[in-house]
């Protein structure tokens, strides 16, 4: 490894750097308390290239051969292999954080079309390209409310139907902002909108509410939430994602204040827990925006640039008086999305996001129709997914569909959870056989 242009390799170069530092060893660099200190044995045997190859291929292949109809906020889509080709390319996958303008232009023009993508989306002017998941982008508008909002509430209501994960994390860092998460009723699947009215108050630092929901439900009451929020000055959010928000209600038109959510519903494959949060706000928000932030400039030649701006904000700069304590980057995720995006174009991403619901109304009428089943449970329309009743217990019969190459989500005791999209939309025939089949 010696010769490598990114660090130094050789017995000669680490001891001159010893030296110069005035330390004999490199564990004299490291103060590691005994109680945690790796004093054993990895028991990991050296392998060649083939045999590591071999060995990977035998872990995996203990995977289970399964087509997975699951959704709940984890969204997959065909990924174009041109996502791949182009952000594979050395100049962005060395680039990690863009802090020098003068040798990032090119992936910190990529990432405000991606920001800029976010704003036609969400109708809201800024955007940020930063965000680890939803979860996180949903906790950081949390913290925004409570530095933000001139009510001196400390309550962020959230929909009782929230992905037990995503409220964990909300939970998480409103413990250590001394807020408190509290739930409102759902009502067939969507918000109860007069049991909400009757909850906020002035102890109301933010609302929250998704569109879809978490059951997939199309939320037909966004208005009327924005407007209970704003009669108490609470911080209105919604959470979406960048697929359904192409079709669905534009969120600054029903009043949110910030919109969260995953965007890795584009540019990923399946990742079990990698996402990309959506964060996007109001412009009086801006300078208390977590994560990164890029802007359009001039150069000293008056030619248009760009650079991250507003830096202050971050940990890496103001440590424990910064904005938010996320410091590292989703840049080259959020490079993903926004290839996936520009491939796609409006149209195209429209037709993927009205599939979404075409898609999912049709798998619920087929499901309905066998006898045992109720699909969908919620009176709505649907984007991706839906719950069904089942009239015997549903882990049984999840199970046995496991049994048969099929995935589907138990939430309730005669609840299951289904989604649909374009890279399962040819198994559901397969699906439909075999659910009859099991009941």
């Amino acid at each position: 490894m010696s010769g490598s242009p990114y660090a130094p390799h050789t017995d000669a170069e680490t001891a001159a750097m010893l030296e110069t530092i005035g330390v004999d060893d490199e564990e004299a660099l490291f103060d590691i308390p005994d109680e945690v200190a790796f004093d054993g044995d990895f028991g990991i045997d050296a392998r060649t290239e083939r045999g590591i190859r071999e060995e990977c291929a035998r872990i995996f292949g203990r995977n289970d051969d399964a087509t997975e109809f699951l959704g709940r906020g984890h969204y997959a889509h065909y990924v174009p292999s041109v996502v791949g080709h182009l952000s594979d390319r050395a100049e962005f996958l060395t680039s990690y954080t863009q802090y020098q303008p003068e040798i990032s232009q090119g992936f910190l023009q990529a990432l405000f079309e991606y920001q800029s993508m976010l704003v036609e989306l969400t109708g809201l002017p800024i955007a940020n390209c930063s965000m680890y998941d939803a979860a996180t982008a949903l906790a950081e508008a949390a913290t925004l409310a409570d530095r933000t909002r001139s009510t001196s509430g400390d309550v962020v209501l959230v929909p009782d139907h929230l992905r037990e994960g995503k409220r964990a994390v909300l939970e998480n860092y409103c413990a250590g902002a001394d807020l408190t998460v509290e739930s409102y009723p759902m009502d067939d699947g969507t918000a109860d909108v007069d049991a909400l009215g009757d909850r906020v108050g002035d102890d109301v630092v933010m609302v929250y509410a998704e569109n879809p929901t978490l059951r997939g439900c199309i939320e037909e009451n966004l208005d009327a939430i924005g407007a209970i929020a704003a009669d108490a000055d609470a911080l209105f959010t919604l959470g979406s994602d960048v697929v359904a928000l192409s079709v669905l209600e534009e969120p600054a038109s029903v009043g949110a204040d910030v919109v969260v959510g995953e965007a890795g519903a584009l540019g990923l494959p399946t990742s079990y827990g990698m996402g990309l949060g959506i964060f996007a706000c109001r412009e009086e928000h801006l300078r208390q925006v977590p994560g990164r932030l890029v802007g359009a400039s001039e150069d000293a030649a008056g030619d248009r640039a760009f650079t991250l701006t507003l830096q202050t904000r971050e940990q890496h700069i103001r440590k424990e008086r910064a904005t938010s304590n996320i410091c590292t980057n989703q840049a080259w995720v959020a490079l993903r999305a926004a290839i996936h995006a520009a491939w796609l174009g409006p149209d195209g991403l429209v037709d993927l996001a009205n599939d979404c619901v075409r898609e999912a109304a049709d798998l619920a009428d087929r499901l309905d129709a066998v006898s045992g089943a109720t699909a969908p449970v919620h009176d709505r329309h649907h984007v991706r997914e839906f719950a069904m009743r089942t009239d015997q217990p549903a882990a049984p019969i999840a199970d046995d569909l496991a049994d048969s190459g099929f995935l589907v989500h138990v939430v309730g005791e005669h609840l299951l959870q289904v989604c649909v999209t374009d890279l399962t939309a040819g198994r559901t025939d397969d699906l439909v056989a075999a659910f009859e089949e099991v009941i």
